[in-house]
């Protein structure tokens, strides 16, 4: 009596969709007749294959967490069926209930595991419908059949398996695009990435993609350095102490994330969120007027001060659970204009900075772009090594380029001594004034960074000194770890959907947050100016070096370990053109505001909520902090001597805010003066109140943790390594 009931149920359901069939006289020969559907009034995204099917969105309404099953019949199918005088009509998705006793995995939906339906009870064999045209493969063979029966002896027995749609899709394509599509969120195996997170490459290729990884990263790992130092009239020397100690913190931090933190293969390292605001605390009043021989080391402690705060902030909003709250209204609307106003915050320093030397920067930026863009298919040894390696390339032909123009004594004038040029504090005579300026752009022999660096240098903590701790500091630094930790959330969902099967659950999406204060927290001890977070950029090296396994991003960040001991590689870069760096932060900036952009692909991008809220969020994100920043208050001028491009970050001298509390006017400007604060601020309060479906927001689709506990997959992926997950069974809200 059951199979009996359960046998209506399924003809019931499958009466609207299915083929009516006709047995022919001769026995096993069937012909099928489509029968037209009726008109659904009804908008269903997932069944109509709208963005919800691409993006992999999952409702948890209730009643709607079946799946996103669909059969799905390409223009291919239909001229096969023509042919075979078959008319073809596309067939909705059933519900999982239509099949009698069907196990469907959890969270499939989105998070690439294959669904398949129990067998059907004995009764008249279901039609064949067949995948999309792939190619390669010659049409009608038994691996591209979708559903159906296998052949007419075995029409009783096999079981219905459907699968989602499939398309055709070019294989150069980058595995960013493609994480768009249903394929990524229903295979089990990303057959777009060479190795997956679980994986271990050889010793070769994992020698070679670790280094890799590393190298096409190399301008997020060591420009902030070559900024902030010589801002805060740090000697080369200071700068190549400093990058040393970047290099051994983003090494450290890259490995306990990697086994404590998300454990998705992300590279730990300075932030240029955290940019902006030590520029603020660099130029604000309290420093600027420093003596130059003691600025550097006094204002490096009240930077490391400042970190060491929001740090422990970070590390409280993570591992106490109060990050899933915030999760709940992180969504991609809010995401992209924050991500992007990070970037865009520095179009003050890009160009300007290149210009001072347009025949070495404007070289450096079209040689980058030219790699990126038009070379960025072309493949040597299955490696796009142009669009990998397009930073450090550029950067090598260049200044190749600029040493020749150098010892070619293209930038040596009459009466004018490089030695003159190097030492900042010497006199320069009135006939080489006009030509200073332009030396010290174009010239590579100005720095004495690789000569004065020791072989061999330990970074230790506190070499700068004991922290200063101030609390108007450390409220600015508090402020960029949220954003950082919101910039964050956008890459851990991108890079789960390159190279995860599933989103990691919000547990441990804190519990990734909760490490990086802890991984910030080394960079304040350690002292390289800005708090160490997840690299936006690591979602593109994914993409385009398709290696996904951490076993790489660890053994490259022992790498980056070894290399810091050794001072003369810290040094080197160290010595790298001033223009040519801004040449490289060109670039590094308009990737960061991308990718920041891209998050929107989440979301519905044509719906004129989001556009106005997204673009509303950028215009105020540029134009509020103009206004702090052009805003003059008499008698409170800043100190003369500071560049054009780093006047807005002088705003705590000459803001509109003036009570009588001067810590207070100092927070509230500097805060708010902060491209990427505004941007959030207004992207969240708007994302949040406006009216708008979930669907139309994008909502980032999360793994329950109840769900992810039950798979061994995802424990495998996403659990703590060692055991140790057995021991924080209570702390479901920072785990699994």
């Amino acid at each position: 009596m059951l199979i009996v009931s359960k046998k209506k149920s399924l003809d019931h359901r499958l009466g609207r969709a299915l083929v009516v069939m006709t047995k022919h006289e001769q026995v096993g020969s069937w012909a099928t007749k489509m029968e037209p559907l009726p008109a659904d009034h009804s908008y269903n995204p997932k069944a109509l294959g709208s963005w919800a099917r691409r993006t992999g969105y999952k409702s948890h309404k209730l009643g709607d967490s079946s799946s996103d099953i669909e059969i799905g019949i390409t223009d291919q199918n239909i001229n096969t069926n023509r042919n075979n005088n078959i008319a073809a009509a596309p067939v909705p998705k059933l519900p999982p209930s239509s099949y009698p006793d069907s196990t469907m995995t959890n969270g499939a939906a989105g998070n690439g595991v294959k669904k398949t339906a129990a067998p059907l009870p004995p009764g008249p064999s279901p039609p064949t419908v067949r995948a999309p045209f792939v190619p390669g493969k010659r049409a009608g063979t038994e691996s591209e059949n979708v559903s159906g029966a296998q052949s007419s002896s075995a029409a009783n027995s096999g079981p219905l398996k459907i699968e989602p749609l499939r398309m055709y899709k070019d294989s150069e394509a980058d595995a960013m695009s493609q994480s768009q599509d249903a394929e990524d969120y229903t295979l089990s195996k990303h057959s777009h990435m060479k190795y997956e997170i679980r994986e271990t490459p050889g010793l070769f290729p994992l020698v070679l993609y670790g280094i890799q990884h590393y190298f096409s990263m190399i301008g997020s790992l060591i420009l902030i350095p070559l900024i902030i130092v010589p801002a805060m009239d740090g000697s080369r020397r200071e700068t190549a102490q400093v990058i040393s100690s970047m290099l051994l913190v983003s090494g450290i931090s890259t490995l306990l994330h990697c086994f404590f933190g998300s454990r998705l293969p992300l590279i730990q390292g300075a932030s240029f969120v955290y940019l902006a605001p030590a520029l603020s605390i660099i130029f604000s009043p309290a420093f600027v007027n420093l003596d130059k021989e003691h600025r550097f080391k006094v204002t490096m402690r009240e930077l490391q001060g400042a970190i060491i705060i929001s740090s422990l902030f970070q590390a409280l909003l993570g591992y106490s659970g109060l990050f899933s709250i915030l999760l709940r209204s992180i969504n991609p609307v809010v995401v992209a204009p924050t991500v992007a106003a990070v970037g865009l915050a520095f179009f003050a320093y890009g160009f300007p900075v290149v210009g001072t030397c347009v025949e070495i920067g404007i070289p450096q930026v079209l040689i980058i772009v030219f790699f990126a863009l038009y070379l960025r298919k072309i493949s040597v040894f299955g490696h796009r090594i142009f669009q990998v390696y397009a930073v450090p390339m550029g950067l090598v032909l260049v200044w190749t380029y600029a040493f020749l123009l150098t010892e070619s004594k293209v930038y040596t004038y009459k009466g004018c001594s490089v030695n003159l040029v190097k030492n900042i504090t010497a006199v320069i005579p009135p006939a080489c004034t006009k030509h200073v300026a332009t030396m010290r752009s174009c010239r590579t022999d100005t720095s004495d960074a690789l000569s004065s660096a020791a072989w061999f240098w330990f970074p230790h903590p506190f070499q700068w000194g004991h922290p200063t701790f101030h609390w108007q500091t450390a409220i600015v630094m508090i402020i960029a770890s949220i954003v950082a930790s919101v910039d964050s959330v956008g890459t851990y969902h991108a890079t789960s959907l390159l190279v995860a099967s599933r989103a990691p659950p919000p547990g441990v999406v804190s519990r990734g947050i909760g490490l990086e204060g802890l991984t910030s927290f080394l960079a304040g001890l350690w002292g390289t100016g800005a708090g160490a977070s997840t690299l936006t950029e690591n979602v593109h090296t994914i993409a385009v070096t398709k290696m996904g396994s951490r076993r790489a991003v660890e053994f490259g960040a022992c790498v980056l370990i070894v290399a810091a001991v050794v001072g003369k590689i810290g040094g080197f870069i160290a010595s790298i053109p001033q223009v040519m760096a801004a040449g490289l932060l060109v670039f590094m900036w308009t990737m960061l505001a991308a990718l920041g952009l891209s998050n929107l692909r989440y979301s519905e991008t044509g719906s004129s909520r989001n556009v106005l809220i997204v673009g509303f969020s950028l215009f105020l994100s540029l134009s509020v902090p103009a206004y702090f920043q052009q805003y003059k208050v008499s008698g409170n001028g800043v100190a003369g001597g500071v560049p054009s491009y780093f006047q807005q970050y002088t705003t705590a001298a000459n803001g509109p805010i003036n009570t009588k509390y001067q810590t207070v006017n100092f927070a509230l400007e500097t805060v708010l003066s902060l491209n990427m604060v505004i941007a959030f601020l207004v992207a969240y309060v708007l994302d949040n109140t406006v009216p708008g479906s979930r669907l139309e927001r994008g909502t980032y689709v999360w793994s329950k943790g109840r769900t992810a506990r039950n798979e061994p997959v995802v424990v495998k992926e996403y659990g703590l390594p060692f055991g140790l997950s057995n021991f924080f069974t209570w702390a479901r809200w920072v785990g699994l």
